[in-house]
């Protein structure tokens, strides 16, 4: 399929460090894991870098799930749940996404999510949407093959598969839709891609420091620690990863999680990474600073239990 192409100019310009408070829609598959609320919630306790327009569920498959569907209905459940702690309203805020995984390119999705996207991509010629993905991209891939036009309207900014140097790739969101994945890789629109194993996989925390900074942080505080601490049932010398944090935290500072340009790697059928150096740049995410991207979570937490912080949708 031919997309539209984009002057490396234009793209290396969108993938700059971007400046002000941004546009953004949040694509998640909420219910996975336990790490897709805490990124919902960091997100939307950032309202002076972000302006989270829209929340899209996102489909996933495991023993969480009765398949992609179910799955992406279950994260539609949970991100209403998640307002609902915040007070926030969700008509018109939350869209459901697609049931299945992409077959072929002539056969999107066209869910409400991925056309609220095309139409929030359309919108402005001036202003950019970034689209951060934390789940199966199946979403955003199905925008894109509705209306190409939008890779010209957008920056994804996607965490799925693992870092270029890891012998393979088979990550879950990126294994559950390979050919969603390998056509954001392929199809030239600025991404900033943060991997998995390798780098965000330092970002643990345990019971005792959910304890101390998020349970006693009101209602949607004890929620997060109870969902945390619900995941393990031995708790002693055990930490976690919440790693799609990471692809919010970035966007709020992209200092703590330092990236580089490189040529959009190739994604085999072998689900690795193969590298032509004639291909387009992206952003790549290489390494993550812990600490401050914690700190502020956890004190924005404690300002929304306070009241200083209020939630703009």
């Amino acid at each position: 399929m031919d997309f539209p192409k984009i002057s490396e100019a234009t793209r290396l310009e969108r993938l700059s460090p971007a400046k002000g408070r941004l546009r953004m829609v949040l694509d998640t598959d909420t219910y996975n894991e336990i790490d897709d609320q805490f990124a919902v919630v960091h997100a939307l306790l950032s309202p002076e870098r972000l302006k989270v327009e829209a929340l899209y569920a996102a489909p996933f498959f495991n023993k969480r799930s009765n398949g992609p569907a179910d799955g992406m209905e279950k994260s539609y459940e949970e991100l209403l749940r998640l307002l609902d702690r915040l007070n926030v309203e969700s008509d018109g805020y939350v869209f459901r996404g697609s049931t299945g995984y992409l077959q072929d390119y002539e056969s999107p999705y066209r869910s409400a999510a991925a056309l609220d996207l095309v139409e929030r991509a359309m919108q402005s010629e001036d202003e950019v949407l970034y689209v951060v993905a934390i789940g199966a991209i199946t979403n955003v891939a199905s925008a894109i093959l509705i209306e190409p036009e939008i890779i010209n309207r957008i920056v994804v900014v996607w965490l799925g598969g693992h870092a270029l140097h890891w012998p393979h790739t088979r990550e879950f969101n990126l294994m559950q839709d390979v050919l969603s994945a390998r056509l954001i890789f392929d199809c030239g629109v600025p991404l900033v891609h943060i991997p998995c194993n390798g780098v965000t996989t330092h970002l643990r925390t345990t019971v005792s420091e959910i304890e101390q900074y998020v349970q006693n942080q009101g209602e949607i505080g004890r929620y997060l620690a109870e969902t945390f601490k619900g995941y393990h049932d031995d708790h002693f010398a055990w930490s976690k990863e919440v790693w799609d944090v990471v692809a919010i935290a970035y966007l709020i500072n992209e200092s703590w999680a330092p990236s580089n340009l490189i040529h959009s790697p190739i994604l085999t059928d072998q689900v690795t990474w193969s590298l032509d150096q004639s291909r387009h740049l992206i952003r790549s995410a290489y390494y993550l600073h812990r600490d401050p991207i914690f700190r502020d979570l956890f004190t924005k937490l404690e300002a929304w239990a306070n009241g200083q912080i209020t939630i703009q949708r």
